[in-house]
């Protein structure tokens, strides 16, 4: 899959860098991304996946807290707002704003 994804973007890169309409045809390929990111079907898609990631997040952390290997490294459980409890949303790089979901 990860192939695959950067094959697809070599062929997109490939195109914006060697098409005449250069610039337009990737301001317009980037219009239509971010008008397909702002959809709310994908908002809310994005949305789901975010707590999926989240709740496997917590879930593996509870875990390898409780076992042996947890106990081990030393590992304690914090309640601050320091913690990495929650993933960090990405920058959407197309309009330079936060990922679905974030609260900072």
């Amino acid at each position: 899959m990860r192939g695959k994804l950067l094959f697809l973007g070599g062929l997109a890169a490939g195109f914006v860098l060697g098409s005449r309409a250069g610039r337009e045809k990737y301001e317009e390929i980037r219009a239509n991304a971010q008008k397909f990111w702002e959809h709310p079907t994908v908002q809310e898609a994005a949305g789901v996946a975010q707590a999926q990631a989240n709740k496997l997040y917590t879930e593996g952390k509870d875990k390898l807290q409780s076992s042996k290997l947890g106990e081990k490294l030393g590992t304690t459980s914090t309640t601050g707002t320091d913690s990495t409890d929650e993933l960090l949303a990405p920058t959407d790089s197309l309009s330079g704003t936060k990922g679905p979901g974030s609260t900072y």
